[in-house]
């Protein structure tokens, strides 16, 4: 059972940057593929990024790729998404999320374990 908190939300203007990072525990980390959701008020709650195991392998979606990026720290258990050019549509809170296989699928119903979640809000 792997156990995922969500940390480094907050508020910022259209343009600035956050990192969120995701402390994981209870389990071997290091051999879960990682990823980052996340849900504005009022939709469904939508991919953003995910990284392979080893790092070695990263997918984004087409909203956030070249802005944001995806990384990990096996030896920290953490995962970390650097947040750059912020945008107000970027408002929503964000979840980590660990799974062991890697697949085309990047629903969140795929995804084996999350977390509560960290809002982020940018102003325009």
């Amino acid at each position: 059972q792997v156990q995922l908190v969500e940390s480094g939300g907050g508020s910022v203007q259209a343009g600035g940057s956050l990192r969120l990072s995701c402390a994981a525990s209870g389990g071997t980390f290091s051999s879960y593929h990682a990823g980052w959701f996340r849900q504005a008020p009022g939709k469904e709650r939508r991919f953003v990024a995910a990284i392979s195991w080893n790092g070695v392998r990263t997918s984004y979606a087409d909203s956030v790729e070249g802005r944001f990026t995806i990384s990990r720290d096996n030896a920290k258990n953490t995962v970390s998404l650097q947040m750059n050019s912020l945008k107000p549509e970027d408002t929503a809170v964000y979840y980590c999320a660990a799974r062991q296989v890697w697949y085309n699928d990047y629903s969140w119903r795929s995804w084996n374990y999350g977390g509560q979640g960290t809002q982020v809000t940018v102003s325009s």
